[in-house]
């Protein structure tokens, strides 16, 4: 079965490099300190939760499961909620922007939960 969770952990991980290093060049003397801090926080929380999607497909392609589907999508929309509304909050410094990370991050909170769910139900055994 092929699963949209690895494609998407690869362009986020992509995105993480490509966004991490504009940071720490293009940024780094453009920022306030305290805005950069802000930059890479979401470029941290997007690996950690690239790689989640990855293990999620790998997972889904022996144990696809509506729970690691469900942690596929919460993970992929808070990452686009928290991280990318960090980036704005960065960029733009409207503090306003802010108000959104929180919800990326309960998303990414009930991703872990789906992800906890879905591997206490994978069968144990040899397969």
């Amino acid at each position: 079965m092929h699963s949209l969770w690895l494609p998407l952990s690869a362009l986020y991980g992509f995105l993480g490099v490509a966004l991490g290093a504009f940071g720490a060049h293009a940024l780094r003397q453009r920022l306030e300190p305290d805005m950069l801090r802000v930059w890479e926080t979401a470029v941290n929380y997007q690996f950690w939760h690239a790689l989640a999607l990855l293990g999620i497909g790998v997972l889904m392609l022996r144990h696809a499961s509506g729970w690691l589907n469900a942690s596929g999508l919460l993970f992929a929309l808070g990452v686009l909620l928290f991280s990318g509304s960090l980036y704005a909050l960065a960029l733009s410094g409207i503090r306003v922007l802010g108000a959104i990370t929180p919800i990326g991050g309960v998303l990414m909170l009930a991703g872990w939960i789906c992800l906890f769910i879905a591997v206490l139900r994978l069968p144990s055994g040899g397969s």
